[in-house]
């Protein structure tokens, strides 16, 4: 018999506590998706304006009072605080109001233990949830005794934590020492990248503003393309051939967050790296969101800080079928407008790649005589080689070579 009983969602309550140091309004609707991504029910919102954060229970006693009522009223299983919350002001409030408790930086942890793939995002993911939950050991620990059971709990290692410090930072070191080894193998791929010549494009933006669909479109990669927060959390890496015959390598990336949490973002410096190392990197953002110019800003802003000053940034204002033409995004200037959907505009996107590509690499027909067959074979190991063919002449290779062996190879050049 078919069992048509559907999964009851946990059922969410969203606080947030408005001191004037951040756009609340904005921020409380990222945690609506950041919810949903997660697996929850998003059922309402509560929100409070303070001049500073109360050290007991992070709001008013009148509020809590009122949290917890609704709590009853609407039978919430979660609640969701708008900021990170101590492991004091965590156990008061669970008191209060008898309902489990978690803040932001646990819940997008909890979204990154649902989308981490890869052995190094598996790794990373563990490291830095425990990173997190160490210092939250005080007290009950019945966070801790929490983990595997729930929104904000569960991680890709051990189904359950142990409350003994030694043993966590033991685990930690251990963490430590593998994700070296997987960053050794990620710099020996690079380095061979170089080696090959083979000429990479990053594509970074915010969560949700469509790059693997993007990424989907170019190369059919198969990367998860869902209308989800963090939906990518790996980077993938697929080949893409240009109109101009240069095959370059494009890189998917996890996607940023408003106030993503410092350690957050050192823990996943991994995938920011490809990035930062990219040749081009392609800045997409969600044009229908009313903060696209700002998200775009503050994107460029990281991408300064991680040293990619001389890099080419091209800005893609993705999902304009959802905009008409007179929205004020359509006045973003230097922006390529496309559609990862339905392909609007990506012949434009792929001709701004072609104009940013670096100068050190060119594609070429060469023709070598039969007694020069050592140059083609040494062309297959230092360059990228698309096609060879053996004619009457002498061997004819296509390639993209560096202008140091083009200076070497000029004479056999004949396209």
């Amino acid at each position: 018999m078919e069992n048509t009983l559907e999964t009851k969602l946990p059922r969410a309550l969203l606080v947030s506590v408005d001191t004037g140091d951040f756009d609340a309004l904005s921020s409380l609707a990222e945690l609506f998706e950041l919810t949903e991504s997660a697996g929850a029910d998003p059922v309402l919102s509560i929100e409070q304006k303070l001049s500073h954060l109360e050290p007991g229970t992070c709001v008013g006693s009148g509020k809590l009072i009122e949290i917890k009522e609704a709590c009853k009223l609407h039978e919430i299983d979660l609640l969701i605080f708008d900021l990170e919350l101590s492991p004091v002001q965590i156990r008061n409030i669970e008191t209060a109001t008898d309902v489990r408790t978690i803040d932001r930086t646990m819940l997008i942890l909890d979204i990154f233990a649902q989308r981490a793939k890869s052995k190094e995002g598996k790794l990373q993911v563990e490291l830095a949830q425990l990173k997190y939950m160490l210092p939250r050991l005080t007290g009950k620990g019945i966070e801790m005794s929490r983990l595997g059971g729930g929104i904000g709990t569960r991680g890709p290692g051990e189904t359950k934590l142990e409350t003994d410090k030694r043993h966590i930072r033991r685990k930690m070191e251990t963490l430590k020492e593998q994700l070296k080894d997987v960053e050794q193998h990620r710099i020996q791929l690079r380095r061979r990248r170089k080696k090959d010549n083979v000429i990479t494009v990053a594509i970074v933006g915010y969560t949700n503003a469509g790059k693997s669909t993007l990424m989907n479109y170019l190369t059919e990669a198969g990367v998860l393309a869902q209308d989800k927060l963090f939906a990518t959390l790996d980077p993938t890496s697929r080949a893409l051939k240009l109109p101009n015959g240069v095959s370059v390598m494009l890189i998917d990336t996890v996607g940023l967050v408003r106030r993503l949490p410092h350690h957050l973002v050192e823990a996943f410096k991994s995938t920011l790296e490809e990035a930062a190392l990219a040749d081009i990197i392609l800045n997409v953002c969600d044009a229908s969101s009313e903060e696209s110019a700002l998200h775009l800003e503050v994107t460029a802003e990281l991408l300064s800080s991680l040293g990619c000053v001389d890099t080419p940034i091209v800005p893609v204002l993705n999902k304009c079928d959802l905009l008409d033409e007179n929205s004020d995004e359509f006045r973003i200037s230097n922006a390529v407008r496309i559609s990862a959907k339905n392909g609007t505009g990506i012949d434009e996107l792929l001709k701004a790649i072609e104009d940013n590509l670096p100068l050190r690499v060119k594609l070429v027909k060469l023709l070598f005589p039969f007694d020069k067959a050592g140059l083609a074979a040494n062309l297959r190991t230092t360059s990228t080689v698309n096609s060879e063919e053996y004619t009457a002449d002498g061997i004819v290779v296509e390639a993209v070579i560096d202008e140091t062996v083009y200076g070497r190879l000029r004479e056999y050049v004949i396209e």
